[in-house]
């Protein structure tokens, strides 16, 4: 069926920070600026940023209220002048990262007569305008439930072993928080031969589906003594490379302390704002790291269809991951299941 513009759509709005997200019609403009395109989405993920965001990590919000969501995928309904990597029909994946193309301006949305605020990308909404460097063609036989993952979780996960904490074959990682990116990475290290790869949680079922991924090891946090469990598997020398995707400071510090005098510390998850981290920082000046990664630091418009080959060769078990779909309707019910921890892999939303 053809695609016919829409004057409004459903979407999901941050109205208040720590409540729940309102769902409601807001109203689309009719015209696409330099830069934009429109895509009808058919599956969001939910990222932890998300849960971030909502709960005001970061400190107050002065965009509110806004529209959120930052992986998805969908079909191109209009192009705006300029657009030239991609067309009117295009299947596509959605992503917070830039890729090729023009960095339009941030579409206006109405609601309630009053303006929503937006981003260059949002995903919690049944349309979306965006900008032509959020947006990748993939082929049409990708799953598009799959297919959504690779605009945030595929991505961030796989671009923080090979473009941060750059994982050679037989290292030794420890990867703390089992979640959608943390399984990423996990099945990211196994891709590069590390060993051993140690996942770590609270819940046993993220634990459960980090064997599957890859993880040679695994340790529940609420166990014991996490840090000489750790050291156990991987000998007194110490890790080569702890990857923290929980942005609690004991984890970092933890990690920082059991690497190994060259190791990798890479940050993932993001401490609360003033809620700071304590290290000695003496061997940063004789070859230990510790660094924060932006969404793996990749390139989406080099790196999605590298990652998709490995996709569609079976190389890949991102059907594991998309553990539960909600629709939009129910996307509060999706975000009180992440906050409790119940749901292992990733939830999507679809449309």
């Amino acid at each position: 069926m053809k695609n016919i513009y829409p004057k409004a759509m459903k979407a999901a709005i941050l109205v208040e920070q720590g409540k729940p997200l309102i769902i409601d019609k807001i109203e689309l403009p009719q015209e696409l600026d330099v830069g934009q395109v429109l895509v009808k989405l058919y599956y969001s993920g939910i990222c932890g940023s998300q849960l971030g965001e909502i709960g005001g990590v970061k400190g107050p919000d002065k965009f509110l209220p806004h529209l959120l969501g930052h992986e998805g995928s969908g079909s191109v309904v209009a192009v705006g002048l300029g657009v030239q990597h991609v067309k009117p029909g295009d299947v596509v994946v959605l992503h917070w990262r830039k890729g090729v193309g023009i960095e339009g301006c941030p579409p206006t949305y109405r609601w309630r007569g009053k303006k929503i605020n937006a981003g260059w990308v949002t995903t919690f909404n049944e349309y979306a305008i965006v900008s032509e460097n959020r947006v990748t063609p993939i082929p049409t036989d990708i799953d598009l439930k799959v297919g959504a993952l690779f605009g945030c979780a595929v991505t961030t996960g796989f671009g923080v072993v090979e473009n941060n904490a750059k994982v050679r074959i037989g290292e030794s990682v420890v990867v703390f928080g089992a979640g959608g990116i943390g399984l990423n990475i996990v099945q990211a290290a196994a891709l590069a031969s590390a060993y051993p790869i140690i996942a770590i949680d609270l819940y046993d079922n993220k634990l459960g589906l980090a064997k599957k991924m890859g993880a040679t090891h695994v340790i529940n946090s609420r166990s014991g003594d996490v840090a000489q469990a750790v050291l156990n598997i991987v000998g007194r020398s110490g890790v080569d490379v702890f990857v923290d995707n929980t942005g609690q400071p004991q984890v970092i510090e933890m990690g920082y302390k059991i690497c190994n005098p060259q190791g990798r510390i890479t940050l993932v998850g993001v401490p609360r704002k003033d809620n700071n981290i304590n290290i000695y920082s003496l061997p940063l000046h004789f070859g230990k790291v510790i660094t924060g990664t932006h969404g793996g630091d990749g390139n989406p418009s080099r790196d999605i269809p590298r990652y998709l080959k490995l996709q569609q060769a079976g190389k890949l078990m991102l059907e594991k991951l998309v553990t539960k779909e909600f629709s939009l309707d129910h996307i509060n019910d999706a975000l009180d299941e992440m906050r409790c921890g119940s749901l292992s892999g990733r939830c999507v939303i679809s449309f």
